[in-house]
Order: structure tokens, then sequence, then C-alpha cells
């Protein structure tokens, strides 16, 4: 008689409890705090415990044309994920000969090159290590930055699926401030296309609200005057969005910041004088800004999320690397603690093997 514990069916019932599981924790945490880098994780759980349910119930149908198909669009899915992961190096090229024809040979906008010939230059070092320095010197060598690159890759993946996920951030139109952050002016006192996308943003969601509701935001426009600038990013940003049609009372010009900690810092500062006593707030940046942002909002004590404006595709893998590497320094100490463990980890295994 067959054992009911051992029921296949049932045990693949059973299975979907894992997905559903890390789907609930992710669902709880992202709703307590959207700016949790850690998020990431638990998502990841939960997608890929799904994905693999899904395998596992599409095999027990025993329906060939089903598994046929599935099998198919797996393979393609791979073969895509193949063919971009093998490109990836020439990808990163085109995208920097993009950038370097259309904007400014800065550091900044050189990542894609940097990254790119990186990649390409990787296997000769591999190749030259081995070679010519001897086993246990070539094993440290190559062992502990392959190491220090899966780390630093899990956390750029993990940066990745949140910053995805934050763009379906969605805030109710009854808010009391939207922030806009400043950039860069041109000329010294133009606004640039970046930062009028970012007014521009801000004043679309002012508007449906004032349609929805009846009841408008007050705008706060913060951005300092840089060193090349002759007015401060905030007067600016308020005179562009006055032109814009918005009216004078609902704007304010924050004009002290230099980064975007002082952005929320100052603004906050703004919106305590003002009241209410417990205000909803908004920020609004640029799309690959929004997670970053929120997690400097968070770190300077404002309740705040974000919602992005669009950006040019081709400026989008520079902008990317940049705030991911932002973050990553932003919590240098403990990643500092986890490459010297990976270090030691290396020279132990490196002892153990040529012992």
């Amino acid at each position: 008689m067959q054992n009911e514990l051992f029921d296949i069916p049932g045990v693949v019932y059973l299975g979907w409890l894992v997905p559903l599981g890390f789907g609930l924790i992710f669902a709880i945490s992202y709703g307590i705090e959207k700016r949790r880098l850690g998020n990431g994780i638990w998502f990841s759980l939960f997608f890929y415990s799904f994905l693999t349910m899904l395998a596992v119930s599409i095999l027990g149908t025993n329906n060939k044309w089903l598994i046929v198909i599935s099998l198919l669009l797996f393979v393609l899915l791979l073969l895509l994920i193949g063919v971009a992961f093998t490109l990836q190096a020439f990808l990163l090229l085109w995208n920097a000969w993009i950038v370097w024809k259309r904007e400014s040979h800065t550091l900044a906008n050189m990542l894609t090159l940097i990254l790119g010939v990186a990649i390409l230059l990787a296997p000769f070092v591999t190749r030259l290590t081995t070679l010519y320095l001897p086993v246990p010197v070539a094993t440290v060598l190559n062992l502990f930055p392959a190491m220090v690159i899966f780390y630093v890759l899990f956390w750029f993946y993990n940066y990745l699926t949140m910053l995805f996920i934050y763009q379906f951030n969605h805030p109710r139109y009854k808010q009391d401030y939207l922030i806009v952050l400043g950039a860069g002016l041109l000329n010294g006192d133009e606004v640039s296309p970046l930062l009028g996308q970012r007014i521009d943003r801000g004043l679309k969601f002012y508007r449906k609200q004032l349609a929805k509701t009846g009841r408008a935001p007050m705008m706060i426009f913060s951005g300092g005057q840089g060193g090349d600038e002759t007015v401060a990013e905030g007067v600016a940003m308020r005179q562009y969005a006055l032109a814009e049609g918005l009216p004078a009372d609902h704007a304010i010009a924050e004009d002290q910041s230099k980064t975007t900690y002082e952005n929320m810092v100052f603004s906050q500062r703004i919106i305590e004088k003002r009241g209410p006593a417990k205000p909803r707030v908004t920020f609004v940046t640029n799309g690959y800004h929004t997670f970053r942002a929120g997690m400097i909002a968070r770190k300077a004590g404002l309740k705040a999320n974000g919602i992005g404006a669009h950006t040019a595709k081709f400026f989008l893998p520079n902008a990317i690397l940049r705030e991911y590497i932002a973050i990553f320094v932003g919590n240098k100490r403990w990643h500092a603690v986890a490459i010297v463990l990976m270090l030691l980890l290396t020279l132990v295994l490196t002892w153990a093997e040529y012992q």
C-alpha cells in the first residue's frame, strides 16, 4: 500500500510552501521598509524557489506538450543569457563608445569602458600568472580575485533586483511635499535636460494630485550652488517650474545642499518648520538614482520614498554602475571585513592544498 507521506503530488503541494514563505517574508519586509537592500535577498529566494517549483509541477503533469514547450522556453532563455554573458565585454565597450560621443569624458562616464577592458584582459592575466608564477602564488592570485568578484557580483545583482522593484513604487496622490533633487546646471545657470526631466516628473505628479484630490503638494527644489555655477540649483529649478505654470506659493527653493544627503536633511528642516506634524513626503529624481536616494533619505531620518524620471537608455549602464559603487563604498567597513576574511580563507585553502 502506498504511503501517503511519500505521495508525489502531496510533496509537490508541500513544496509550494517554500516560495510562499519567502514571498511572504519579502512582502512583509518590503512593506515595512522599501529602502532596505536586504529585501533583494528575500525576493531572489522567492523568485528562484518559485521557478523551481513551477518546473517540478510542470514535470509532474506528464503533459508532453506542456513539458516540451516549457523546456524550449527554458533553453531559449539560457541561450539569451549565455549570449549576453559571452558578449558582455563588447556590449560594455559599445555603450562606452556611445557615451564617449554624446557625453563629457569624465571618469564617471568611462565606467563601462574600464569594465569592458577589464573583462577582456582578465583571461590573459590569469593565464600569465599560471604560466610564470609558482603554483601556490598563482593559486592565491587567481582564487582570491575570483572570490572577491563573486562577492561584488552577488551584491550587484541584489542591488539591481531592488532597483528594478523600486521602480514600481507608486505613492498615493495625497502627498504634503514633493522634494525634487538637484543636479548640475549647464553654463552655470541653465537647467540641464536630465534635471529638467526630474522637475517635469514632479510637476506631472503635482498636477495629477491636484486634479484627483483638489489639494496640491508643496514642491521643494533642493540644490545648492556649485563652484562652476552662478546660481543655486534650487533657485534655477524653481524658476524653471514657475515658467511651466507652477504657482509661486507652492514652490520653495532649498539652496544650501551640496550632496544628496544634504538634500534630504535641509529639505526635512524646511518641512519641520512648516508642518504638518506627520507629513507625507515623496522625492523625485531620475529612475536609476531612486533606490540609493531612498537609502540616503532613510539614513537622514526622512520618511520618504521616491519616484523616478525617464533617463536616456545609453546613459543607464554608467549611471547604474556609479550608483552601485557609491552604495558599496558607503558600506566599506563591512565589505572590507568580508574581503579580509576571503583573503584568509584563500591562504588557508592554498596552504592545505600544497602541504
